[in-house]
């Protein structure tokens, strides 16, 4: 199994046992599915008395997002104008990792030419998105956007590509 680490802050965003599908060439985009979260189930081993009357547990499970629940992304809010300072800014610190990385000049100018077009993309339905972080919430790392298909139900991920470094396990 390959878990996707932020090149930024070193936290797990997704793995490859996902459907994980590449989009546009800069981005990875990943089918979501909400669970059941069951509640805490307490069980102390008493008998329960016949005099008293047995106490009800209230039920605590809750649905989740199997993606983000996984991998305890953190759920952040953006206005247009603070995303778009925020993307400039990551992707300038991206573009120095590939660098420091040794990709050649080739290889970060696809990276420029295909982020400013996907980007274009995102703010164009800016208003359908969800935005999280990863679990250390460091505001410089890769901020995950959840989305919902056409059907309206299915929840999918977009992650940066290139923002991704690979750890097998």
């Amino acid at each position: 199994m390959i878990i996707f680490k932020d090149i930024i802050t070193d936290d797990e965003i997704i793995s490859d046992s996902y459907d994980i599908k590449e989009v546009d060439g800069v981005a990875y985009e990943a089918d979501c599915a909400m669970i059941t979260e069951a509640g805490v189930q307490v069980d102390t081993g008493a008998n329960a008395s016949a005099e008293e009357a047995s106490e009800e547990f209230e039920d605590t499970a809750v649905k989740v997002n199997n993606i983000v629940h996984s991998f305890r992304l953190q759920s952040t809010s953006f206005d247009k104008k603070s995303y778009l300072a925020y993307l400039k800014g990551y992707m300038k610190a991206v573009k120095g990792k590939l660098q420091e990385a040794g990709k050649s000049a080739d290889e970060v100018k696809a990276f420029e030419t295909g982020a400013a077009a996907f980007a274009k993309k995102i703010i164009g339905g800016f208003k359908d998105y969800e935005f999280y972080t990863g679990e250390s919430m460091n505001p410089d790392g890769m901020v995950v956007l959840l989305n919902y298909r056409e059907d309206g139900v299915t929840p999918y991920i977009i992650v940066w590509k290139h923002g991704l470094k690979e750890m097998k396990v």
